[in-house]
């Protein structure tokens, strides 16, 4: 029997690589959608050639399309020619602060991208799950009016209400999202909508942070790969207000594959989840930098400013209570203290 074609846009990027070999790996052939945008983006640093030659190593079948999302024709003809039974849209312009500089790539990345993917796979494969790696910075800065208590080395919910963090009911309108936010927020209606109005298999997981040994992490983008880079090369760091306190969950890609897997296995029209590693996962900006000193042996030269980054969260924990409750069988099985192993492990083999 042939194998099930799946489709991942962004496919040299953390997400879409883990992604594509994963599920090549689990009998599919995967066709991967990816330009090195990123490099375009955020320079050198966010070169993901090496990515893309992991994957072609790593994924047996892999079929490499260097398409920009945003050339419709050709992402429209794409579709057609694979008819895929799983799309994987994680091709993105990721950046909070990038954003600002260069809004209208961002939305056409971000927004008009997706609604090009979206309206392909509704003439060609309606059928077909379609996951969408959302992000939530779709809440915007909604999350800091939750009421805080300031500890030692983090800020947390000073409510028991929300121990386990931030749920999907949290509002997505009247906030400041950052133009990124916006464009993102765009993309998930719009992966909603053709859910329900057209009776999609679709879905959209906000993301808290995703990371792993294989993010190209550059200062805009990717927290703890570009800090664990940080600490181990000397490069000077920046933390942007909130006393260094900053909280934030961390899953990683792995987990975020078997999130894919679940939802294709078993999908539904519109739905919505948010996809982070919870509290066991959480970790501060202080507590980070404490942890790669340890693991690295070197100290970060970090500055401090004042002034915190347009809408960025004081502390962002993701609710994981409704993505549990539908899929059981998923859970968070890669624990922080083995994301911080395999940077170590990664660093090593670099050497």
């Amino acid at each position: 029997m042939a194998a099930k074609v799946a489709l991942v846009t962004g496919s040299s990027g953390l997400v879409g690589s883990e992604t594509a070999i994963y599920l090549a790996n689990h009998g599919w052939t995967v066709h991967g959608v990816d330009n090195n945008m990123r490099a375009d983006f955020f320079g050198p640093d966010g070169d993901t050639t090496p990515n893309l030659a992991r994957v072609r190593e790593s994924a047996p079948g892999f079929v490499h399309h260097d398409v920009d999302i945003r050339n419709r024709a050709r992402i429209v003809e794409l579709v057609g020619e694979t008819r895929p039974a799983l799309i994987v849209h994680a091709a993105a312009q990721p950046s909070h602060d990038l954003a600002a500089s260069r809004p209208v790539d961002d939305f056409e990345v971000n927004a008009v991208g997706t609604l090009t993917l979206l309206e392909a796979a509704r003439r060609e494969c309606p059928e077909s799950p379609f996951v969408f790696l959302s992000t939530n910075k779709v809440y915007g800065d909604a999350p800091n009016e939750i009421p805080l208590v300031e500890l030692e080395t983090r800020w947390d919910y000073a409510d028991d209400e929300f121990r386990d963090g931030v749920g999907e009911e949290l509002r997505i309108d009247r906030t400041l999202h950052s133009l990124f936010g916006a464009s993102k927020a765009a993309a998930d209606l719009l992966v909603q909508e053709y859910g329900r109005y057209f009776d999609m298999p679709t879905v959209c997981f906000r993301g808290g942070c995703l990371t792993g040994p294989h993010h190209a992490g550059v200062e805009l983008h990717g927290f703890l790969a570009y800090l664990a880079k940080a600490v181990r090369e000397g490069l000077p760091y920046r933390v942007y207000g909130h006393k260094a306190k900053q909280v934030r969950d961390n899953l990683h890609s792995l987990d975020v594959c078997r999130a894919v897997v679940a939802f294709a296995d078993n999908p539904r029209p519109g739905a919505v989840y948010n996809l982070g590693g919870g509290r066991e996962n959480s970790v501060s900006m202080i507590e980070a930098i404490e942890r790669f000193e340890d693991l690295y042996g070197k100290k970060l030269e970090w500055e401090y400013l004042e002034e915190p980054r347009v809408g960025d969260h004081v502390c962002y924990i993701s609710d994981l209570t409704r993505l549990r409750g539908d899929y059981p069988a998923w859970e968070v099985s890669v624990s922080l203290d083995e994301i911080f192993e395999q940077f170590g492990a990664a660093a090593l083999a670099r050497a």
